[in-house]
């Protein structure tokens, strides 16, 4: 096994999930497991565009990133290849459902052996992703 997929339904509009991605500002708030913050460096958000970033563990290491938005289908489609090792590719895929809106999250990893290695990390911190990425989507304007 090398791909890694999972879903969250998100009662919000799919332009609302997407804007999450969007914007670097969100993305850097909500990108990454449960206690990791960010800094980025840069983030393109367009198709080929760099996405370069440290992701700061609560264990106090850094762990730089590189990645290239690989395709994006505004509001509907993300696609980022993670450069830097462990080199994966993450297709993450939006749709409307009647509760707001479904997140596909598939994680490709170009090795079975790494996925397989990784994968106690992998699965519970996907998961952590996206509870974040649903409380930022969900998140007032004013923060709270």
């Amino acid at each position: 096994m090398t791909t890694f997929s999972t879903s969250r339904e998100i009662p919000a509009t799919v332009e609302q999930v997407f804007a999450a991605f969007s914007h670097p500002e969100r993305l850097s708030r909500w990108w990454g497991p449960a206690d990791f913050t960010n800094t980025f460096s840069v983030c393109e958000f367009k198709n080929g565009g760099r996405w370069s970033f440290i992701m700061h563990g609560p264990d106090g290491r850094n762990y730089p990133n590189e990645n290239v938005f690989a395709e994006i289908e505004s509001p509907r489609k993300v696609v980022i290849q993670h450069v830097s090792e462990p080199k994966y590719r993450l297709t993450i895929a939006l749709a409307a459902s009647a509760a707001g809106t479904v997140v596909s999250w598939s994680q490709a990893f170009e090795s079975s052996e790494l996925a397989s290695r990784i994968e106690h990390i992998v699965v519970p911190a996907n998961e952590q992703n996206l509870d974040r990425l649903s409380a930022e989507v969900l998140r007032k304007p004013d923060g709270g």
